[in-house]
């Protein structure tokens, strides 16, 4: 199932097209990634000004990169896809595929989030797989079923 491949207007998604366009930048979509381990790391060390550090990265990081010069990069397709699915009103988590990998990861986040809480290492990093494979497996199937 395709959806449609025209840029979403500000009013169908959460964010506005400008804060799309920053997001689309591949270093914005990897080190988005990339701090999921940090925050996992700072919950199970209870380091909370990296904690606090890796949460606001997390909220500034959408906007903190250029646009990218195309829209080659994997990630950067990713973004658009989302952006796209979004507008056309697919939501991200529910009981049809792929919306179920999102689904999927609540349970996910259980499991982490026990695991910090009992500082289980290999729990916790078996979890942190599973949060971040869910997730970057949904961002695969929703470029494949879009147009971007």
């Amino acid at each position: 199932m395709a959806v449609e491949s025209s840029p979403a207007d500000e009013s169908s998604t959460l964010l506005p097209d400008w804060v799309w366009d920053r997001h689309a930048n591949p270093w914005s979509g990897w080190t988005r990634v990339a701090v999921t381990p940090v925050i996992v790391y700072a919950l199970y060390q209870r380091n909370w000004r990296l904690l606090v550090a890796a949460v606001v990265w997390t909220v500034v990081n959408p906007v903190a990169f250029p646009p990218p010069n195309d829209d080659s990069a994997w990630m950067t397709r990713g973004v658009r896809a989302e952006e796209a699915w979004l507008a056309a009103g697919n939501g991200t988590v529910g009981t049809s595929w792929p919306n179920v990998l999102n689904l999927l990861n609540a349970p996910a986040t259980a499991y982490l989030g026990w695991a910090t809480i009992r500082r289980r290492p290999v729990h916790a990093i078996v979890a942190t797989v599973l949060v971040m494979g869910f997730k970057l497996l949904w961002i695969n199937e929703i470029i494949e079923r879009t147009d971007v």
